[in-house]
């Protein structure tokens, strides 16, 4: 149900969204986890707090040009999921997978005019989680356009909230 929103470039409802996710999340009550765009709405952050204290909540404050620039250069292979930026990760030959040669298709919700009415719509319904993670204290903000500049400071901040999780994975 999720993926069809999606494919038309709009964001997932918070009935849609909450029960996936509140079903992910319940299977894993004793893991960790790290969270990558929920909670996005007051609705999605109260049905949250119902199973969880989050320790901490971060934001990337990237200027809209930048977010809406890298968003609409992002190609993907849909068979088997892999995702090009014609920036940063482009593949070999324009318009094609480097593994198969098969066509890439750039999704409705990653063209121009999608991503910048996802981001406006973003924007308006995160404002109140904002407020209500700023209030709890947990909330930190981070500003830039280039991820090697940023990452630092995300990181140092994790360092020093978080206790180091140590795993088989990790090695």
């Amino acid at each position: 149900m999720a993926k069809q929103y999606i494919g038309k470039g709009l964001l997932v409802p918070d009935h849609v969204i909450t029960r996936l996710m509140m079903s992910e999340l319940e299977n894993r009550r004793d893991q960790h986890w790290l969270l990558d765009g929920f909670p996005r709405t007051l609705v999605q952050a109260e049905a949250l707090d119902r199973i969880c204290d989050l320790d901490l909540v971060i934001t990337l404050n990237i200027p809209f040009e930048t977010l809406k620039d890298r968003l609409s250069r992002r190609w993907i292979h849909p068979p088997s999921g892999r995702v090009y930026n014609l920036d940063f990760n482009p593949p070999q030959v324009h318009g094609v997978d480097d593994i198969t040669g098969e066509p890439l298709v750039q999704q409705e919700d990653d063209k121009p005019e999608a991503v910048a009415a996802r981001l406006r719509q973003y924007k308006d319904v995160a404002k109140p989680v904002i407020k209500l993670y700023k209030s709890r204290g947990v909330f930190h903000q981070f500003s830039g356009t280039e991820t090697n500049k940023i990452w630092p400071y995300v990181y140092t901040l994790f360092s020093n909230k978080i206790t180091p999780i140590q795993s088989k994975e990790a090695y």
